[in-house]
């Protein structure tokens, strides 16, 4: 079933909805499921990707799975994860064929995935931060607080532009390690 023919409220939809993605987000079979779909980004074999997946959350590498790792991801995702991710637009499942292919809904997914690790904080917390104290050095600088007097208002300002500036190259790098796909294992299992 393709996201253009899937029905929602007597409408046809196009575009999975947040519900939608979430739920499939919720599962880590799933996400690693997309994580090796994204990889290949074209049609591909239920197997290979129970095989991969099953590499992934058995901790080894993808010739070392057994038989029956192999078989418990493949009926998990034949049975269940694969039509709940075609119910939801985010993958073509032809179960008669055996193929499992993106679609372009695929590739928004990596807007619900902020991964954020251990004592990390979300990029969008970090970035309120920032704004908190280049507006505190602005107050500082328009009340002509010392020391900040001992630089040029525009010194100040070249500083603060360039604190974005790094922050946004920093986050804009850490972004691609996190999409889906682009690193050899899902972003969770990145050290």
């Amino acid at each position: 079933m393709s996201s253009a023919s899937r029905q929602r409220g007597g409408e046809f939809a196009e575009e999975p909805t947040d519900d939608e993605l979430f739920e499939v987000l919720s599962n880590r079979r799933r996400r690693y499921a997309m994580h090796a779909l994204k990889r290949e980004d074209r049609a591909t074999e239920i197997g290979d990707i129970a095989e991969q997946v099953a590499a992934w959350e058995y901790d080894t590498e993808v010739d070392q799975v057994s038989y029956d790792q192999r078989k418990r991801v493949y009926t998990a995702l034949q049975q269940s994860h694969l039509p709940k991710m075609d119910d939801a637009g985010v993958v073509e499942y032809d179960e008669n064929r055996g193929l499992v292919e993106p679609t372009p809904a695929l590739d928004d997914v990596e807007v619900y995935m902020d991964v954020v690790r251990g004592r990390e904080i979300p990029w969008s917390v970090y970035y309120l931060g920032l704004s908190t104290v280049g507006t505190a050095l602005m107050l500082a600088l328009w009340v002509n607080a010392w020391p900040f007097t001992l630089l040029s208002d525009l010194a100040w300002g070249i500083a603060v532009v360039a604190a974005f500036t790094v922050s946004a190259a920093v986050h804009t790098y850490f972004a691609r390690e996190s999409r889906v796909g682009e690193t050899d294992q899902p972003p969770e299992l990145e050290p």
